[in-house]
């Protein structure tokens, strides 16, 4: 348990970015979510339109610290390689 004032407003501050930082990454996931029930369903137009709505999101989870560069780079790829494979058919 915290002691000192110190790491008690610190212990305050990490339950409060857990929340925050929890419900981006909740967010996050709900647009990829729907690009992927896009591309089940066969529907290449709204798989396209998922996708650019999810790419700004995922952008947003690198800049607040939630997710890594590289990961949010590796999803947008494997994602629109996915859609771009669906438009062709």
């Amino acid at each position: 348990m915290a002691n000192t004032s110190q790491s008690k407003k610190r212990a305050r501050q990490n339950e409060t970015r857990n929340e925050i930082n929890r419900a981006r990454r909740s967010r996050i996931r709900t647009f990829v979510r729907k690009v992927e029930e896009a591309i089940a369903a066969g529907n290449a137009e709204a798989a396209k339109t998922a996708l650019l709505a999810a790419e700004p999101e995922l952008a947003r989870g690198v800049t607040k610290g939630v997710l890594h560069k590289n990961t949010v780079s590796r999803k947008v790829s494997r994602l629109s390689a996915r859609v771009k494979a669906l438009s062709a058919n």
